[in-house]
Parts: structure tokens; C-alpha cells; sequence
């Protein structure tokens, strides 16, 4: 009987001693997909990022007149909004100080394909055929068009704008949109029109464009009845919508904004890595909350 009780013991421990070997086993494998991981999302310092590091100082093209995103305060000089507070964490992991360049759609990528700035953080919208000049991150917002009037002008819908002239801001994409949504509504016939070789200065089907500098060029226009109405995201028409203005009951075309670099650069990789591990532990949506942007 004892013998019978010593090997039934001998067998209990040797089970044991096996189980503990497999999940010692198993957690030395969860440590090393962890490491493995981790390792992924190092920050490569490459040759451009390391320049930056040099210089001490990120300069940043951001836009100066969107609240929540980009704005400039006219007494204080101060940038503050979502996107300020983006550039100057990128400028924290790199150690440096953060230098803030006013652009528009006009003018933002001008600056950055010829160094003065080394990245655009301003309501970018990603597409297809930017990205074949341009890196873009990951996206950090998504927005959408949408367009806005007077009261007066009893505009409301689509086929309102119908022989009616917008304004919108100069390299940017808005007309097209709008002009894809008409199409798409059946406002427009759409017969002549071509995503590729689209001008709105040149367009003349159901609705016509007047393009500007700025945004606040556009609400001057739209205020003077220069412009029947103004169309961009709408993120950034809502500084603009003031008593005695709506928004038409359209919205359309999503815009992913995401952070510009040049194009196949090693900071291009070293941003995208900070926008992805921002997204997942929550910081982006903190931005969002903070701004009141969702």
C-alpha cells in the first residue's frame, strides 16, 4: 500500500513539475511576442529625423484660423487645437522645440516640398492622388463636406445651389466634392465631368466657383453676397456658421485628415508611428473630446 501511495506521488509531482514547465513556458513566449511587439514600434531615428533632432526645432505648417483643430489667437499670437497639440507631442518624443508656419490649401504643400516646413498638420485631406506626391499617417480625424448659406438665400438642398455660385478655398478639393455629390444626387447630369481633369475655375455645369486665399476671404464674400454659399469640411465651417447662416441638409464626401511629410522620408514612418500608438491608447480621442470635435 505505501509503495502504491509513493508512486501515485511520484506521478502527481511529475505532472506538476510538467505543468509548471509549460506555463513558464507559455509566459516566456507571451513576454517575448510582447518584446517582439514593442520592438515593432520603435522610433527608427533615420538620417532626416536625426537632421530635425540637430536643428532643435520642428517646423510645423498648421492652419490658423480653424477653432479645435488650428487657431491663432490675434492678441496673443497663440496656437491652440487638436492639431497644435499633435505637432508639439511629435516635437516632445524628438526632444526639440516646435515652430508654427501659417499655410492654406494653397500654400501648404509649396512649403514643405521645398524644406521650409517638415510637415503639414492643417485639416490635409487624404487622397489618392496626394499620396502619389506625398506621405501621408495614418488618419487622425475624419470629417466630412458639407455647405453653408445665409438664411435669406432659402437655400437648403443640393439642387438649391443649382445656377448658383460657391466659394471655396484654392487647392483644396471642396468643388469636387460638391460637384461628385450633385452628380451623385442627380442634381447634375454629370455628362462632362472628369475627377481627373476637374478646374473649378473652368467648370460651368448647374453651378459655378469662385475660389480664395482663406476661409475668412470666403466669408466676407458670402456676407457681401459675392458668394451664394461656402463648402468645405465641416470642421471648419463652424467658426463661420453665425446667427443668420446654416448648413444646407447635405453632408458628403468623408475627408480623412492625416498628417503630410515628404514624400518616402524617414520621418514620414517615424510620425506614423506616434499617430497609430496615439489612436490606440487614446490620446487622438482625448484631442477629440478636449475640442468638442466629435
Amino acid at each position: 500500500m505505501k509503495k502504491r501511495k509513493l508512486v501515485a506521488m511520484g506521478l502527481a509531482l511529475t505532472m506538476a513539475l510538467s505543468l509548471c514547465g509549460s506555463m513558464a513556458f507559455a509566459e516566456e513566449e507571451t513576454e517575448a511576442g510582447t518584446e517582439a511587439a514593442e520592438e515593432s514600434e520603435e522610433l527608427v531615428i533615420t538620417e532626416d529625423v536625426q537632421e530635425i533632432i540637430d536643428r532643435g526645432v520642428l517646423r510645423v505648417g498648421v492652419k490658423n484660423a480653424v477653432e479645435g483643430f488650428g487657431y491663432q489667437d490675434t492678441l496673443t499670437g497663440e496656437y491652440s487645437g487638436m492639431e497644435i497639440d499633435i505637432a508639439t507631442l511629435i516635437a516632445e518624443e524628438l526632444g526639440v522645440d516646435v515652430e508654427f508656419t501659417t499655410v492654406t490649401a494653397a500654400t501648404r504643400t509649396e512649403l514643405l516640398d521645398s524644406g521650409d516646413i517638415d510637415c503639414v498638420i492643417a485639416t490635409f485631406t487624404i487622397t489618392d492622388e496626394r499620396r502619389e506626391s506625398w506621405d501621408f499617417s495614418t488618419p487622425y480625424y475624419t470629417d466630412h463636406v458639407t455647405v453653408l448659406v445665409q438664411d435669406s438665400s432659402e437655400i437648403t438642398t443640393l439642387e438649391d445651389l443649382v445656377d448658383k455660385t460657391v466659394g471655396v478655398s484654392s487647392g483644396s478639393t471642396s468643388a469636387r466634392s460638391l460637384v461628385e455629390a450633385m452628380i451623385d444626387e442627380g442634381v447634375l447630369t454629370g455628362d462632362d465631368y472628369d475627377s481627373e481633369t476637374f478646374d473649378p475655375a473652368l467648370w460651368e455645369e448647374g453651378v459655378s466657383f469662385r475660389q480664395y486665399d482663406d476661409y475668412p476671404a470666403i466669408s466676407t464674400a458670402l456676407e457681401s453676397g459675392e458668394v451664394d454659399a461656402f463648402c468645405v469640411d465641416k470642421s471648419i465651417l463652424a467658426i463661420y456658421k453665425t446667427d443668420g447662416r446654416s448648413y444646407i441638409d447635405a453632408e458628403f464626401a468623408p475627408q480623412e485628415y492625416g498628417v503630410a511629410t515628404t514624400k518616402d522620408s524617414g520621418f514620414s514612418a517615424y510620425v506614423d508611428t506616434l499617430i497609430n500608438r496615439w489612436l490606440e491608447d487614446g490620446t487622438i480621442d482625448g484631442f477629440i473630446e478636449e475640442y468638442a470635435l466629435g
